[in-house]
């Protein structure tokens, strides 16, 4: 049932589930964007039933609403919403929300999406393979592995860059690591940033000098070192290897904030 604005601002949950369903496609997309950087469980179901909308479609094709809907989901990190994401990447229509649906994904972390994510990077049809080869990663998906190795090679460095971030995660192997490392000193800012981002999702406490000494900026600095020192508070590492660790990149923090 198609609702009128609401007459309360969206500042509750209960408002802004109601508000999926409006008639304004922009208070739609605001409150999936509310539901999400909330991290609003209970609206887990109504967030599913939008990846499916039909009424927010630009001319070029393309479901905002879809996509900002995929992006709460990844950020709600519920495996409930796993089966409706999975059958969201069957949507040929609009490529940039089957890359924000394989994000949600990997996000998520659930084991179920291994198989539908492998078939689409062997499917043999363009796929938005950054994120794809990502979230193998994030999954731990190791059949990708032949598969991703030719991506090293890839015309996008940005590719490069996942398919070395994918091999690290899963050999462990420092060759890999060093790629990424090479990347934030590139010419190209993006690529330095992207490079941050993926030093900061592997998780690698080495990696934190070299993103300290990287040319981008101190915030990004900082959010990817928080993004490490979680991974380590999470790790199954022994206690004095966590707190030596923390104590490291808590230094870091430290001189990083003094220098904002």
């Amino acid at each position: 049932m198609i609702t009128t604005s609401p007459a309360e601002p969206i500042l509750s949950p209960e408002t802004a589930i109601t508000s999926l369903d409006n008639e304004d496609n922009q208070i739609r997309y605001y409150a999936a964007w509310w539901l999400g950087k909330h991290q609003i469980q209970s609206a887990c179901a109504a967030l599913c039933y939008q990846l499916q909308d039909v009424r927010y479609r630009t001319v070029q094709g393309g479901y905002p609403l879809r996509r900002q809907v995929a992006r709460a989901l990844g950020q709600l990190k519920n495996i409930e919403a796993v089966p409706a994401l999975i059958n969201a990447l069957k949507c040929d229509e609009d490529e940039q929300f089957r890359e924000v649906v394989i994000e949600a994904l990997g996000k998520i972390g659930d084991s179920t999406a291994a198989v539908p994510l492998l078939q689409l990077l062997q499917s043999g049809t363009p796929q938005p393979y950054e994120a794809l080869i990502e979230a193998l990663g994030e999954l731990g998906v190791i059949e990708a592995r032949p598969l991703v190795e030719p991506f090293l090679k890839h015309d996008s460095e940005r590719v490069q860059c996942a398919a070395a971030r994918y091999l690290y995660i899963i050999t462990q192997k420092p060759e890999y690591l060093e790629r990424i490392i090479q990347n934030l000193n590139h010419e190209n800012p993006y690529l330095r940033w992207a490079a941050a981002f993926d030093l900061g999702a592997i998780g690698h406490i080495e990696a934190a000098e070299a993103i300290v000494q990287a040319k981008v900026g101190n915030s990004l600095k900082l959010l990817n070192i928080k993004r490490i020192l979680e991974t380590v508070l999470e790790s199954d590492k022994s206690e004095i290897e966590k707190q030596q660790a923390t104590q490291t990149l808590f230094q870091i923090i430290d001189q990083l904030l003094i220098q904002l």
